[in-house]
């Protein structure tokens, strides 16, 4: 993470991004999976990431709040979280759980089913992950 240039409406600032990137990047992942997320604080704010309708029981000090589960990813330090998949399956949503950086720290987290489901309608031609947020005007840092 780190705080980039942002421009839309007609508005430039600087926010917090994963990766360059405003929303985050979407991430595919198979019921099941592990996954291994190294976030890398190159920002001048504590952050937390929450991986929202993910069960956790096996390891909740990945869970995002901030002074509850887990203690802030400090600036220029970094934090390896493990989300171990169950049975979660469709589209859910991973994002910032401190201050205001959830204002720009998220991104879709997409969990395919294990075996391939017979949907009763036609294969559609592609996914397009669509997430809706507000772009603030004012400052989105603490």
């Amino acid at each position: 993470m780190r705080d980039a240039p942002y421009t839309r409406l007609c508005s430039s600032k600087s926010i917090l991004t994963v990766n360059g990137q405003f929303p985050g990047p979407t991430l595919y992942v198979t019921e099941g999976d592990t996954l291994i997320i190294d976030v890398i604080n190159r920002a001048t704010q504590n952050v937390t990431i929450h991986w929202h309708g993910v069960k956790q029981p096996r390891y909740p000090w990945s869970d995002g709040p901030s002074y509850i589960t887990q203690c802030p990813i400090q600036p220029g330090t970094q934090f390896s979280q493990k989300i171990v998949l169950s049975d979660e399956i469709g589209t859910l949503w991973w994002h910032a759980h401190s201050g205001w950086s959830r204002a720009t720290v998220y991104g879709a987290l997409i969990i395919y089913p294990r075996k391939k489901n017979d949907y009763p309608f036609p294969t559609p031609n592609a996914e397009i992950p669509i997430i809706l947020g507000k772009f603030a005007y004012g400052q989105t840092v603490e």
